[in-house]
């Protein structure tokens, strides 16, 4: 069987019938182009061929010569990709460069087209520029773990093996094996740019209290903190990632998930975390994300020694390609920039709109795990997928805390009917009332769905809370949601979130990993009739004895609804304003 390297060197040959020694017999015209993709016959502008053609002709080693004589070029294509790349100084390697980052930009130049290409990857690959496909790797590991085996224990691992660059948004931070870690990649000449969105309280500090802050501590240790105008809910960081130059995006990796950097998140809550290794399109699309946010952000200026540093990759669209395999959505794409630094809303549910989608094209499962439903379009999805469709099947396990009594779901429902009359005609004043805090989980569950919680206090509390905090979705089996993204309309309008999407039989392990997560809580505590066992447990005990915050378990409404009704039975003190005030006090009926 011919090699790779062999089969296209014989198609280029065909292509010119000599690939290196027929340039005055046929050239490019002035504005001849590539073409626009495999679909016309063009050139698939994220594929190895492309890359190789690029890396070629921005290697600073390859000079005019090279171009005009080795790799039989038009002199004339060969002088302005020459003077192109090597900006106004005409001398490679220096400030004023200007790479080619795309195929697109190479097509600009006069004279470049079909023809010149074919050449300059006749040269690529005969000096080896077109280097085989990097290997990559997505892994991915589910919290609860012990620390030592936990998503941040890998996070960090991950920065000390940095070389270039760390770029992170992130919501909470507070691991210090990842603060270690941060503070000596700074040291040794990693650049480490930083969203952060509790900069947005730590600004407010100034002297001692600003140094002594945890943005303020990592400004100190060399890392570039900023801050944007609306929350930022990423969790994401990109390691070694394509800041400068589009080949880093096939080596870069990519961590995201629902997971902050903290200990609850690692040993606690019920979390996914990504690990991503060259995943070319996925490192780009979060990597213009980055960009977007950072260069529309606001500056700390914790330690004025610090400079702001700007990537200088253009990532297009055209540059990322398009592999039906992989996708990532962003609440950004609902917003505008106004003037530098700020972040308006505009109307659009980028993220609700797929889940919508994939809800309306089910065919057989819907499994969703999510901290809250409070999204009216995906909450109207699965009411309308429940009735039209009953033999699809609709799970969905949510955090304790979105579950409500049946009084409590007449009053909001009160409360929105209220606020629509109130509003008239007036579509903002409509949206505004449709889009409150409304919590659907009863509803969906009237509607036909089936819906658990995950319930293990009788009155919630962040102090203690194992929460329920994954954000994915599983459809039909094979296509998985998966990200920072919370169903709200808060989330869609108000906040910086992300939504990865994964299909195709090269991604079914990792699917069949998330339906394995999914089945295993959905059971949590049934298979030994758990509650059957807690139930006893608090009729049995001494009033001060009983527990208030109790061991997972996953329930229905009614199951939920009863235990609540047995807890105030037997701890008649549980709705007291002293055990509401102060719940992390009151872990027993005491």
């Amino acid at each position: 069987m011919r090699s790779r390297r062999s089969r296209l060197v014989v198609a280029c040959a065909l292509v010119l019938s000599a690939c290196a020694g027929e340039a005055d017999e046929a050239s490019d015209g002035r504005n001849d182009g590539l073409g626009g993709g495999k679909a016309d016959g063009g050139i698939d502008p994220a594929s190895d061929e492309a890359r190789a053609v690029l890396a070629l002709v921005n290697d600073p080693a390859i000079d005019l010569d090279i171009l005009d004589d080795d790799a039989a070029l038009d002199a004339r294509a060969a002088r302005g990709i020459i003077a192109h790349r090597d900006g106004a100084d005409a001398t490679a390697g220096t400030d004023d460069d200007d790479r080619f980052d795309d195929l697109a930009e190479l097509d600009a130049v006069p004279f470049v087209g079909r023809i010149a290409f074919d050449r300059l990857l006749a040269y690529a690959v005969d000096h080896g520029y077109l280097l085989p496909t990097p290997t990559t790797d997505i892994d991915v590991i589910f919290s609860p773990q012990t620390v030592e085996n936990s998503h941040n224990a890998r996070v960090a691992q991950l920065i000390d093996g940095a070389q270039h660059s760390l770029d992170i948004a992130m919501y909470s931070f507070s691991d210090a094996g990842i603060n270690r870690a941060l503070t000596e990649a700074a040291a040794r000449g990693v650049h480490v740019r930083f969203i952060f969105d509790t900069a947005n309280d730590d600004r407010k500090l100034a002297g001692a209290a600003l140094q002594s802050s945890k943005s303020g501590r990592l400004e100190a240790a060399g890392v570039d903190v900023r801050w944007v105008n609306k929350i930022m809910h990423h969790k994401f960081m990109i390691v070694d990632g394509p800041r400068d130059s589009a080949d880093a995006a096939t080596t870069a990796t990519l961590v995201s998930g629902s997971a902050n950097w903290s200990g609850g998140a690692a040993t606690r809550y019920d979390e996914n975390t990504l690990f991503m290794v060259g995943q070319r399109e996925l490192n780009l699309r979060m990597q213009r994300e980055f960009d977007l946010m950072w260069e529309h952000s606001r500056d700390l200026v914790a330690n004025p020694a610090l400079v702001t540093e700007h990537a200088t990759l253009a990532i297009t669209d055209e540059l990322i390609g398009d592999d039906p395999s992989v996708d990532a959505f962003f609440t950004s794409a609902n917003f505008r920039v106004q003037g530098a630094d700020t972040f308006v809303t505009e109307g659009r549910d980028t993220i609700a709109d797929q889940w919508v989608a994939a809800i309306d094209g089910a065919t057989h499962s819907i499994h969703i795990a999510s901290g809250h439903l409070r999204s009216r379009p995906v909450s109207e999805a699965l009411m309308r997928k429940a009735a039209l469709h009953p033999e699809v099947e609709i799970l969905v396990y949510l955090d304790g805390q979105e579950y409500i009594s049946e009084a409590t779901h007449d009053a909001q429902v009160e409360d929105l009917e209220a606020c629509r009359a109130a509003a008239g005609t007036s579509a903002t004043k409509l949206r505004d009332c449709n889009d409150s805090g409304f919590l659907f989980g009863f509803m969906v569950a009237d509607a036909g769905a089936h819906v658990r919680y995950k319930y293990y206090a009788y009155r919630w509390s962040a102090i203690y809370a194992t929460q329920m905090h994954h954000k994915y979705m599983v459809v039909d089996g094979d296509e998985l949601f998966t990200g920072s993204y919370n169903l709200s309309d808060n989330a869609e309008h108000n906040t910086f979130e992300n939504m990865l999407h994964f299909s195709g039989a090269q991604h079914a392990e990792l699917v069949a990993a998330y339906e394995a997560n999914f089945a295993g809580m959905w059971d949590t505590g049934r298979a030994d009739d758990s509650l059957a066992a807690f139930r006893a447990q608090v009729s049995s005990l001494p009033t001060p004895l009983i527990p208030i915050v109790f061991p997972s378990l996953s329930l229905e409404w009614d199951e939920v609804t009863d235990l609540k009704d047995l807890l105030r039975d037997e701890c008649p003190l549980i709705n007291s304003s002293a055990f509401r005030s102060h719940p992390e006090a009151h872990l027993f009926c005491s």
